[in-house]
């Protein structure tokens, strides 16, 4: 029997523990049986010398109480276990205790393993520091692990780590580190916790009781880091500056300010010129404490994905039935429509940007191999040739009615985009106002590059028709559109006898509006409500659509793909505009189906990721989490998908974008 069928099953994992530490155990372990024949495992215990049997929980206690001892420092003789706390006449044990070295009595270190899940071990954690006075915790279950500083009974600090038994507190707290040591040191790989685990964590101790708008005061800090990363990336020595490193809490809010004020000077159009961080001194400590361990900078952009995702769930993007969509599900619409370096492309309803940033990574993973240069990390440090990024700043373009979610686009695009950005905040559907909204001084001074850009494409005069080669979006599919002066534009806005119609589903009208962005030939992948396919009502759409495209595919998602906003049921449609040379217009043509199978997340809407043969989670190139999909093939580890059928398909039938 081994550590491995102890931990079958549990919520015990064996990550954060070295090989070495994992083999000792595994030699000591003695197999004996019970009254009735079953087996169970003992060993002797390091610190108490006697057998005790071996459970989930206390396989990671004697693996962590191995850690203290080889890699640490600390003597036996420093540790307790079950060590008495007292809460008036109750008494609770803590699982390790280190003893203060000069004050044997007085505890040092507590470390919580029983409870499995973070949150329920730091709330233990905080009640047994303030009873004891104890000034560093840490909870761990094996697959991930957190490190505290008590800095009053209210707030507990992120810490870097434990101090060994040769150092101090003071030591990790003012460790100065350079980009490489936060490679090395991620939070988000090495201990396996999210940033927005991270954000959640601040939001419930922190920010929900400092008087702040959540969203704002994250948004900074993040573009704060972002920056501080982004410099030391062009500076490999220079020590990253979003760190508590032993700052008092005054000297550290002017230096977490200067840091954004430098961010807000390079990457303009973000926030207004002379915004200031809100949080006062303490909450920001506890914040730049718990944030400055994480690497912002990947070559995906699941990590800041996540976390503005949860900030904006709660604002008006989620009323409206628009949700980010998943990465995975953008990755197979940008690899099904195959966009080319001399192309023009728009998310008409870009919220995060992840349709313009993919088609972006897509594109210059084509540029370097014509080029024969290694691919590289995409959202990543390195600066990126001239051609790669002239290629964003004339084609790739963006608009979105929502202020915050344009925000963030645009900081997403400026930076994988290296200082170059086409996202507008605008309403698409209502673009006889667009030359209103851009006589607004404080708009066209954010705007103007890129919606002069865009003049540049439309056909003909006004703003209604667009010479697009690519067309992506997941516009919301929740409220209807009421107003006559709207509807009265579109031809789905009226009924067959060419009468205004008192709503129509906002979804519907995107329909119209993406294809006329499109040129001649021009294709587009589009997010529906499944609705929209089936129901007999709506078969005019259907229509609408085969009259003016060939429908090339349509891709039901899983019912999870939106979840935990929405269960509704979506698929997606690709298509290309007639044309007499691109797309011959044809009334019997093959068309492509597919239906996602594997979810990529649960029912309460969490990502689920590959697992490798022993129970851990499988990494990419890149040390990312891959998600269950069949959607496309992730690096060659997850095998072909939707994606590379299509392709397949694409080429027998002659497609124009597939030649």
């Amino acid at each position: 029997m081994t550590i491995f069928d102890i931990l079958k099953d549990s919520a015990y994992k064996t990550e954060q523990f070295s090989q070495e530490s994992i083999d000792r155990l595994n030699s000591k372990i003695v197999v004996k049986t019970d009254k009735k024949g079953n087996p169970y495992a003992t060993v002797d215990c390091l610190v108490r010398k006697k057998p005790i049997v071996l459970k989930p929980e206390e396989v990671v206690r004697q693996l962590f109480i191995d850690k203290l001892l080889n890699e640490y420092g600390y003597p036996v003789s420093q540790m307790q276990l079950e060590y008495p706390v007292y809460f008036g006449r109750e008494v609770k044990r803590a699982d390790i205790v280190i003893m203060d070295e000069d004050r044997p009595l007085v505890p040092y270190i507590i470390i919580e393993v029983k409870k499995p899940k973070l949150k329920e071990g730091k709330e233990q954690l905080k009640s047994y520091c303030n009873s004891t006075g104890a000034p560093i915790a840490v909870w761990c279950n094996g697959e991930q692990v957190a490190y505290y500083n008590r800095k009053d009974p209210n707030y507990f600090e992120d810490i870097r780590n434990i101090p060994n038994a040769s150092q101090t507190l003071m030591d990790i707290v003012s460790e100065r580190w350079t980009i490489e040591d936060l490679k090395k040191n991620d939070v988000l790989q090495k201990d396996k916790i999210s940033l927005k685990d991270k954000i959640k964590d601040l939001e419930d101790e922190v920010l929900a009781n400092a008087g702040v708008d959540v969203f704002e005061e994250c948004f900074k800090l993040i573009f704060a880091k972002l920056y501080d990363e982004f410099m030391s990336g062009q500076m490999p020595s220079r020590y990253l500056e979003f760190t508590n490193a032993g700052r008092t809490e005054y000297k550290l809010k002017e230096a977490i300010q200067d840091l954004f004020n430098a961010a807000n000077k390079k990457w303009k159009g973000v926030f207004e010129e002379n915004t200031k961080i809100m949080l006062s001194p303490s909450h920001l400590s506890i914040c730049v404490a718990s944030l400055q361990n994480v690497k912002l900078f990947n070559s995906n952009l699941e990590v800041v994905d996540d976390a503005f995702e949860y900030l904006m769930s709660k604002s008006s993007k989620g009323e409206k039935g628009q949700f980010f969509t998943p990465r995975y599900v953008i990755e197979m619409c940008v690899r099904m429509l195959n966009p080319q370096k001399n192309e023009k492309m728009i998310d008409t309803a870009c919220g995060s940007s992840g349709f313009p940033v993919h088609t972006i990574f897509n594109v210059w993973d084509k540029m370097a191999e014509e080029e024969g240069r290694p691919k590289g990390e995409l959202f990543s440090l390195d600066q990126k040739p001239l051609p790669y990024t002239e290629y964003v700043k004339e084609n790739i373009f963006g608009i979105d009615f929502d202020e915050k979610a344009v925000r963030v686009a645009r900081t997403l695009n400026l930076i994988a985009g290296d200082g170059h950005t086409n996202v507008l905040h605008l309403n698409t559907l209502d673009y006889d106002r667009w030359d209103e909204t851009a006589k607004q001084e404080d708009w066209l001074r954010t705007y103007f590059e890129g919606f002069y850009r865009l003049k540049d494409l439309s056909r003909g005069k006004g703003y209604r028709e667009f010479n697009f080669d690519i067309v992506m979006a997941n516009p919301p599919f929740a409220g209807d559109i009421k107003e006559t002066r709207i509807l009265g534009k579109y031809e789905l806005g009226k009924n067959e006898k060419g009468k205004i119609q008192n709503k129509v589903g906002r979804d519907e009208l995107f329909i119209e509006r993406n294809l006329d962005f499109l040129k001649p030939g021009g294709r587009m992948a589009i997010v529906l409500p499944q609705g929209r396919f089936n129901n007999s009502s709506d078969k005019y759409i259907r229509e609408f659509i085969a009259e003016r495209c060939r429908i090339l595919a349509v891709v039901g998602l899983h019912g999870n793909t939106f979840k935990p906003h929405t269960g509704t049921k979506t698929s997606v449609l690709f298509v290309q505009k007639w044309d007499n040379k691109l797309c011959p217009r044809k009334d019997d043509y093959n068309i492509f189906f597919a239906t996602q199978q594997k979810p990529g997340k649960d029912n309460s809407g969490d990502k689920i990721y590959v697992k490798q043969a022993d129970g851990t989670n499988a990494l990419d190139g890149h040390g990312h989490l891959i998600v269950e999909q069949d959607l496309y093939n992730h690096d060659g580890r997850t095998g072909d998908g939707i994606a590379e059928a299509f392709a397949e398909f694409a080429k027998k039938e002659g497609l124009s974008f597939f030649q």
